[in-house]
């Protein structure tokens, strides 16, 4: 499902940010990607949406080469994709209804569509009794969640989470990480996920290091 083939990043500033990165992730995994500041692993998934393009290598997404994908063919191969942020990313003049259509809106799916898909997926996380409050009505977990179902709705194939319990306690971070595992167990969604904790890292059969832009056992 996402192939990345001898790949290394270096930013016009000279920062060297991967170096020769070759790594498969398949359909159904969930791996955690774990490394200190500065390790590579944001750069690593900025290249998987397309945020940044490599300097050399070849990265394969769904079978499709998109080393050198056309900018305006990116936002339909982020449709196959959920982005989950460390801080939420809602918007709060909008309340959680909207904050989630937005992404359907985005993609111009019909408000009949929008109409019933919205809140079967804040009832699959928990909020469909929430969908007339505003984000800052909603505890950090829950703002999370939101952000969650966001990246949820437009049935994406691949889950990208970056530190997505990084701003929350053990609780509600505990309760984050069980909504993640269920989805890609009982839907088969995959999952990859930027981590500094290294407990939560044990709970996957599969984790891929970084150090200084190279990638470790």
């Amino acid at each position: 499902m996402i192939d990345f083939i001898n790949v290394s990043k270096t930013y016009p500033n000279g920062t060297h940010a991967l170096y020769g990165i070759t790594l498969s992730i398949d359909k159904g995994e969930f791996v955690f990607i774990v490394g200190a500041s500065g390790a590579g692993k944001s750069t690593f998934l900025k290249l998987i949406m397309h945020e940044e393009t490599p300097t050399s290598g070849k990265i394969v997404i769904n079978d499709t080469d998109v080393t050198k994908l056309r900018r305006s063919k990116v936002p339909y191969m982020r449709r196959h994709m959920g982005i989950v942020f460390q801080d939420f990313r809602l918007i709060d003049k909008m309340n959680v209804f909207d904050n989630v259509a937005f992404a359907m809106r985005a993609v111009g799916k019909p408000s009949a569509v929008i109409k019933k898909r919205v809140p079967y997926v804040l009832e699959l996380v928990g909020l469909k009794d929430k969908m007339k409050n505003r984000p800052s009505e909603l505890s950090g977990g829950e703002q999370q969640r939101v952000s969650l179902a966001r990246a949820l709705v437009n049935n994406p194939e691949i889950i990208i989470a970056d530190e997505p319990t990084g701003n929350l306690d053990s609780k509600m971070g505990a309760e984050v990480m069980e909504l993640l595992h269920r989805l890609n167990k009982e839907d088969g969604r995959t999952i990859v996920m930027v981590t500094h904790n290294e407990e939560q890292a044990k709970q996957t059969s599969r984790t891929i290091r970084f150090f200084d832009g190279r990638q470790v056992m």
